[in-house]
Formats: structure tokens, sequence, C-alpha cells
């Protein structure tokens, strides 16, 4: 079981998918590290051998990843939100950031449907 950064890699995997559960590593980043670790990309993760893996954490090293990331990316969202940007308020409300119509869509970032009673109207 390679452990790399505080994740357990599936075993399964080839090298560079194996490298992509790492929170900020991406299919190019990950073949970017193996390709410094002088590691064969086909290679399954069971098959690295230790030195294998030691290569790989110091060539991993060099990148911002897991929980360092992840609090710069909250940082850099807390900044905009307490500066009252567009892009904060947006964060705020829960809604999408990048341009997207949110009439119909974006029940994602909006969660479940809320449905809304109609007002009665008032017969004399």
């Amino acid at each position: 079981m390679a452990r790399i950064e505080g994740i357990d890699l599936p075993k399964t995997k080839r090298g560079v998918i194996g490298l992509t559960y790492i929170y900020g590593v991406g299919k190019s980043r990950a073949k970017r590290i193996l390709r410094e670790a002088a590691v064969d990309e086909d290679k399954k993760v069971s098959d690295w051998s230790d030195a294998d893996i030691n290569h790989i954490r110091k060539a991993l090293s060099d990148f911002k990843v897991e929980g360092a990331l992840r609090s710069e990316v909250q940082l850099h969202i807390k900044r905009l939100m307490d500066i009252g940007s567009y892009r904060g308020i947006r964060h705020r409300a829960g809604l999408p950031l990048r341009g997207q119509r949110t009439k119909n869509n974006s029940r994602t970032r909006k969660g479940r449907r809320k449905t809304v009673a109609n007002k009665k109207k008032v017969t004399k």
C-alpha cells in the first residue's frame, strides 16, 4: 500500500491515475512527477518499490498539495468575501460564480428545491 501525503493510493490503478487521488495533482502533473522520479507511468501502484515511492515523494515535495493547497484556496475565497467582490458575494450566497444561468439549473450549488406557495387571491 503506497501512502503519499496522507493518502492511500489505490493498488490496482496505474501510477498516473493513482497520483491523481492526491488533491492538487491532475494527470499532467502526475506525468511530470513520475518523469522526474524516473518511474514508468504505466507501472501499477502495487508494483512500485520503496525506492520508487521515495523518489515520487521527493518530486512531489516541490508542489503545494493536500492540506496546504486546501487552506490556501480557502484563504483566497475568504479574501474575496471580505472585500465584497462579485465572486465573494456569490460564494457567500452559495450561487454559481462564473456566469452560469440559475433560472433552471445550478441545483448543485443552490441545493434541493424549496417550493414557495402562491399568494392567495382576496375574494370580495
